[in-house]
């Protein structure tokens, strides 16, 4: 008595779903990861326990040397403001500031008067706690 099953099973496995699936993943990721791109400059920040991140469009560092970088790039004092001006043309007007903790507090209340002088949100980049 011959018994045979109608449905044969087959014993290969295909990946093309699981790389699909992959790909998918990968793909949700990469869009949902943030977009912040850190200060690359040498700054002790310092510390809050309330901490939001901030989509920076103009990133103003002072570092304990009191040297002044407009994204990355060094300016002097006297040029901040019209740095400023420049980046801040078609955007939104959002500037955040990097200032290296030993920093006296004058200079951050100069670089936010000049930024406030040209309409823009001031935020203060610090550690969480």
């Amino acid at each position: 008595m011959a018994l045979k099953s109608k449905h044969n099973v087959e014993p290969m496995f295909s990946m093309s779903s699981m790389t699909d699936i992959i790909f998918l993943l990968l793909i949700f990721f990469m869009l949902t990861s943030s977009f912040i791109t850190p200060s690359g400059l040498p700054v002790n920040l310092p510390t809050s326990r309330a901490s939001t991140l901030e989509l920076q469009k103009v990133s103003v560092t002072i570092t304990k040397n009191l040297d002044y970088y407009v994204n990355d790039k060094k300016v002097s004092k006297a040029m901040l403001e019209g740095e400023l001006k420049s980046k801040l043309k078609g955007t939104e007007g959002v500037v955040v500031l990097h200032i290296d903790e030993s920093v006296p507090t004058q200079h951050l209340v100069n670089v936010a008067g000049i930024a406030t002088k040209l309409e823009a949100k001031v935020s203060i980049a610090t550690k969480p706690n």
